[in-house]
């Protein structure tokens, strides 16, 4: 498990991604790789060879799955248009639909709490770029982000 988070108001324009600065639960095996100073993330698809009796709860194509759980506070900056606003989990560039998060706050600067947890599929052997990105169509202010990366599947791991 790592933990990303960034406690400072940080502004977000329209395909852009949320820097997160702060790593207080490093990723200690190199699954979760941070270019500093920016958004993006490299997840690892290393998936280990073992095959026991029981595989239930592993998928059929033996990819690696990562939980993936995000928060943070969000809003229109002044100046914006008070409408609908939206952040994602983007993977290698495309938006996971299922990872939508939107608001619509009643006025400008005001702050909105967006959650999101869910698994991600990295290929077996490969590596995949992770971020939060601003889908929307202006740019937004983003601030208290947390975002933590765990592999279920490691954790009995030696």
């Amino acid at each position: 498990m790592t933990d990303w988070s960034n406690p400072a108001l940080q502004t977000i324009e329209p395909g852009e991604s949320a820097v997160f600065t702060l790593n207080p639960v490093p990723c200690t095996r190199g699954f979760v790789r941070n270019r500093a100073g920016s958004g993006s993330f490299v997840l690892s698809g290393w998936v280990p060879n073992r095959y026991t009796s029981c595989c239930c709860c592993r998928n059929k194509n033996d990819s690696a799955i990562y939980m993936v759980d995000f928060g943070a506070n969000i809003a229109i900056p002044t100046g914006g248009t008070v409408e609908p606003i939206s952040v994602a989990f983007s993977l290698d560039g495309s938006t996971l639909p299922e990872t939508i998060m939107t608001v619509t706050p009643a006025a400008v600067e005001e702050f909105t709490n967006v959650s999101r947890a869910a698994n991600v599929e990295v290929w077996k052997n490969c590596c995949q770029t992770f971020s939060i990105r601003n889908i929307g169509v202006q740019a937004i202010l983003m601030e208290n982000a947390n975002l933590i990366f765990n592999r279920p599947d490691l954790a009995m791991t030696r």
